[in-house]
């Protein structure tokens, strides 16, 4: 499997910022390299401008090597540790996915039973609990999910995906803030209703037979 480049963080970076998922120095982005350092993008850089040369790196166990990695970066290792396959983490803050985590704040998963495209990307998507941001809680509250799932919603925050590269990673994220567009467009027009529990079966056995992959 190629391994991510620290220009290829960069990209990411700017494709989330481009398309809105996240703003200013808002998210972070890290790699596992082949060396077994982390490279994670710096606390407090605005993420469309970031260059190579600003990634900071540490260890497996959390020690900093160089740089100023983001506050958050106690939620990546967290990922790295439960996931063997992981080799690259994502957060952002896609709007509609924090907004529909704001208005539903008992929900704890996305209603995605009436969207097929998503139960065949991503399977079921979680709302993990709210954590302060920078917290070792914000990977505390990751646990149950983990690693069965490596797309969640963190309520009140932002959204996480996890992939065995950065382009699943992003992609998940990408898929998400999707599919809470369309549920917020039907909720408004009414609501979204489920496929039949057929159906859902059906999709859900293409899922498991495809693999765990993000699409």
């Amino acid at each position: 499997m190629r391994e991510a480049s620290l220009s290829s963080i960069c990209d990411v970076c700017r494709r989330l910022h481009a398309r809105n998922l996240l703003a200013a120095a808002d998210g972070n982005v890290s790699v596992l390299l082949g060396d077994g350092r982390i490279a994670i993008t710096p606390s407090g850089v605005a993420k469309a401008g970031l260059g190579p040369d600003d990634m900071a790196f540490m260890d497996r166990d959390g020690t900093v090597l160089s740089g100023r990695p983001s506050s958050e970066r106690l939620m990546h290792l967290a990922v790295y540790r439960a996931c063997p396959e992981a080799r690259a983490v994502v957060h952002a803050h896609p709007p509609t996915a924090i907004a529909w985590s704001l208005a539903f704040p008992d929900a704890d998963r996305l209603p995605g039973d009436a969207l097929p495209e998503l139960i065949l990307a991503a399977g079921s998507i979680p709302i993990a609990p709210y954590a302060r941001p920078g917290t070792a809680a914000m990977g505390d509250n990751l646990a149950p999910f983990l690693p069965e799932h490596r797309l969640l919603v963190l309520a009140r925050h932002g959204a996480l995906a996890w992939g065995e590269t950065l382009e699943e990673a992003y992609n998940g994220i990408e898929r998400l803030e999707h599919a809470c567009q369309i549920l917020k467009a039907a909720h408004e027009l009414g609501g979204a209703r489920p496929l039949p529990g057929p159906e859902l079966e059906a999709l859900r056995e293409a899922r498991r037979l495809g693999g765990r992959r993000l699409l």
